[in-house]
């Protein structure tokens, strides 16, 4: 189990009062049959081996402690406890326990603590006298057995030792024997006792006490008693009631006996409990918690027994989703199915799992989709109630159902349509209704409740779906009572002014029922050319709104998409003009979240259409009452002015502060004009910083390209000067080396050293004849070094080196005409 809520460490008292840690691992209740009840067990984390074992006792004081602790005695000297990791996993276990108890779960303590007094009192009676001494059971002594039992109410020992006195002799059935004899006698007297005695039975709060007065053989005598309260002057008729008007329905006959006789108990008792009791007082609300936890587990037996009936629950789905079914017979069915998912409420988590998992693998929701789109009324509520456990369970499970349905051409037959229709169709004057369904709707749209899925892709394909087929369709009224008025894009006029010959004979189909749009009191001061006067459509759309708004702040992209592509906001906003206060409300807090996202395309989309228009128009309608739309407005227009947002800041201010600038009674469009100002200066001083002279700039530039060709004229002379010294220098060394060598034939060699190169060319000048040939002699004392040193040392890299250095002679100017030589 990875449940962190269940999640506890459990803890021993030793002999020297230190908790001794007994390990980690996680708890769960469950019914042990070894020791005949329910009990807490505690598998460790590591190799599931159990730590713990401890059956709930109805007699052990357990105690909660620091919201996260659980401590009780199992036997004397051996203290137990259990911490949790969550507040949660401890809270449903402490529920739990009080459940078997019957004790409130918002105590801290499960048993009563004894007055000491009391018991030491108690601890002088003899052993043989135990029990409460009961009066023989006769007519004449129902007086003081009336008495005896309301005077042991206040003592919890005296109520113990009187449970046990009147299991011990049979004494219930003893006392409802008098109850048939004092009625046929018309014994009244007699019968106002017995209603005392009764009542004050059910009060001793014991399980073994209710199996016997719940009996099949019993129960109805102690309704009977229970009908002579002495405070009524006549005798209620519970037992009729429930013989003759209350009549049992099986929508599929029930073979097993044991499961009949468990549904008529409990409906009789939840009788008993919610109709003929009295509300308990304060000293009395936990004077019944047994009989509220005698019910729950009847419930929970049931649910298990039917789900375990694979053949009953197979005939109930295919006669629901039968069309040959009569509608009366599909009514029955439907709310047996209705009341069967409200006792799976009783079940454990894992139990409920496993409930609704049945109920969708036998079609639950393909079931729901038929049933919901029928014509009666009752039918359509019950299978609300029915989706809403479902969706309450498991939005997921209906999700996945929705977009695995065959997308036909007609998006009218998608359940969650289905839902939609249902919602703008309800016919109740206060749409009780459609605000169920809206706020399943609401959950199922939530992408919160999406994250834990493990199919991580649930939320974009889910939005994607809802979007592409279902979302005109929860947007259709809103569009139907928008659809005749647009604001102007034009002139940013401030007072919209419309003729009053558009409202004449203007109603809007709203789908399965109309509704007239414009129903003007006379006199009316406030013209509506759109909105529609009728309560019901106004509270519908104020629905829709609220369920768009949700979209807005949870839907970011798609609802975006929308917006932009339906001009959503424009038609939202002509509601502003309604006579409803809550509807133009609705239609300005669309807008304000919108707004609050501070997102720039939407600020560009309302600037653009110019959409403040008909909010300031409801501020200057609204004149000088100072109401809830009078501080919504100006709200969203402080809140623009603290989050500084410029560009719905300069929209307002150069096309609105005109009309805006007499409100004075508060700060904000002040505050606007001040935040305008401020930023027009400074994008002003943003200019200035970057601008300089023109003439100044030029001179810099021309400072700084002669710096650099300074630079470069100085690297190319100290280069040709250290290439010339090279050249002279070795000149000089060839030349003596080559006299040197060549002494003894310098006739023969005259011609030869009249070809070398001298150390310095000769002056170039323009008239010199012999230009071209004095340079062509010159010049190759390049090549004749690189020679040189290639006979010198022979690198391998020298190839490359060469090839690039033959590129470089080929390109550069000078060496061209060794190519003519």
């Amino acid at each position: 189990m990875s449940d962190t809520r269940r999640r506890v460490k459990v803890y021993t008292l030793n002999e020297d009062r230190q908790w001794d840690d007994r390990g980690t691992g996680h708890v769960s209740s469950t019914f042990v049959e070894r020791l005949k009840g329910i009990s807490l067990l505690v598998r460790a984390e590591s190799d599931g081996s159990l730590l713990l074992e401890s059956k709930i006792s109805p007699n052990t004081a357990y105690q909660k402690q620091q919201d996260t602790l659980i401590v009780w005695s199992e036997a004397d000297n051996y203290d137990l406890a259990l911490s949790f990791q969550e507040k949660a996993g401890c809270d449903e276990i402490w529920e739990k326990i009080c459940q078997v108890q019957g004790k409130d779960p918002a105590l801290d303590i499960t048993q009563d603590p004894i007055d000491e007094s009391e018991e030491e009192r108690f601890e002088e009676i003899p052993e043989t006298s135990h029990l409460v001494e009961l009066p023989p059971c006769e007519l004449s002594r129902l007086e003081e057995i009336a008495d005896l039992v309301t005077s042991v109410l206040s003592s919890p020992i005296r109520r113990e030792k009187l449970a046990l006195a009147l299991m011990s002799e049979g004494y219930i059935k003893k006392l409802l024997g008098l109850f048939r004899v004092c009625e046929d006698l018309d014994n009244r007297e007699g019968l106002h006792h017995l209603y005392e005695i009764v009542r004050g039975v059910l009060f001793l709060n014991k399980a073994a006490l209710f199996e016997v007065m719940f009996s099949d053989d019993c129960i109805m005598d102690v309704v009977g008693c229970l009908e002579y309260d002495p405070a009524l002057v006549q005798p209620k008729r519970h037992r009729e009631f429930l013989t003759k008007t209350a009549k049992f329905k099986e929508v599929i006959p029930i073979t097993d006996s044991e499961l009949r006789q468990k549904i008529h108990q409990t409906y009789r008792v939840q009788y008993i409990q919610d109709i003929i009791l009295p509300t308990p007082s304060v000293f009395e609300e936990n004077f019944l918690s047994t009989l509220t936890s005698f019910i729950f587990f009847n419930k929970v037996e049931i649910v298990s027994m039917l789900q375990e009936d694979e053949k009953f629950l197979t005939e109930v789905f295919a006669q629901l989703t039968d069309e040959a079914t009569e509608d009366s017979k599909r009514r029955e069915l439907v709310n047996f199915v209705k009341e069967f998912c409200a006792f799976s409420q009783t079940l454990q988590p894992q139990n409920r799992d496993a409930f609704f998992k049945t109920l969708a693998n036998l079609g639950i929701l393909p079931a729901l989709e038929i049933v919901m789109g029928m014509d009666d009324l009752q039918v359509r509520a019950a299978a609300t109630d029915i989706f809403s456990y479902l969706v309450e369970f498991s939005p997921s499970m209906v999700r996945e159902f929705v977009m695995q349905e065959p997308q036909q051409t007609d998006d009218d037959v998608l359940l969650i349509n289905v839902v939609i229709k249902q919602m703008i169709c309800d016919s109740d004057p206060e749409l009780g209704g459609a605000v169920q369904l809206m706020g399943l709707l609401r959950t199922l749209i939530d992408p919160e409740n999406m994250m834990a899925s493990t199919n991580k892709t649930e939320k974009t394909e889910f939005l994607s779906f809802f979007y592409k087929y279902c979302m005109h369709v929860l947007t259709a009224p809103l569009l139907a009572n928008t659809a005749h008025d647009k604001i102007s894009k034009g002139e940013l006029g401030i007072e919209v002014k419309h003729k009053l010959n558009c409202l004449k004979d203007r109603t809007f189909d709203l789908f399965m029922f109309s509704h007239c749009l414009t129903d003007l009191q006379e006199g009316s001061t406030k013209i509506n050319p759109v909105c529609p006067d009728n309560f019901q459509t106004a509270q519908l759309l104020a629905l829709i709104l609220e369920l768009l708004t949700f979209c807005v702040e949870h839907h970011t992209y798609h609802i975006k998409t929308y917006i932009m592509n339906k001009d959503l906001l424009r038609r939202v906003l002509v509601l502003m003009n309604s006579k409803h206060t809550f509807l133009a409300l609705c239609a300005l807090r669309f807008m304000r979240r919108i707004i609050g996202l501070k997102d720039e395309y939407y600020n560009r989309y309302i600037i653009k259409g110019n959409l403040f228009e008909p909010v300031i128009n409801a501020l200057l309608d609204n004149g000088t009452r100072y109401n809830l739309l009078n501080s919504a407005i100006i709200e969203l227009f402080e809140f623009i002015k603290v989050e500084d947002v410029k560009s719905l800041i300069a929209h307002i201010v150069d096309n609105f502060y005109k009309a805006l600038e007499s409100i004075e009674y508060v700060q904000t469009f002040k505050g606007l004009k001040g935040r305008y100002e401020q930023e027009k200066d400074r994008q002003s001083q943003r200019l200035n910083r970057y601008r300089r002279d023109a003439r100044s700039m030029d001179e810099d530039e021309e400072l700084w390209f002669n710096d650099d060709d300074d630079d470069d004229e100085g690297e190319a002379v100290e280069k040709s000067r250290m290439e010339d010294d090279f050249s002279d220098s070795y000149g000089k060394y060839m030349e003596a080396k080559k006299g040197a060598a060549n002494g003894a034939n310098g006739a023969n060699n005259n011609g030869k050293a009249a070809v070398i190169p001298p150390a310095s060319p000769p002056a170039i000048t323009p008239n010199n004849s012999s230009t071209s040939s004095v340079k062509t002699v010159a010049l190759p004392a390049t090549p004749v070094v690189k020679t040189a040193l290639v006979g010198l040392v022979d690198y391998p890299d020298d190839e490359d080196e060469e090839e690039e250095e033959d590129e470089e002679e080929e390109q550069a100017p000078r060496k061209r005409p060794r190519l003519s030589s």
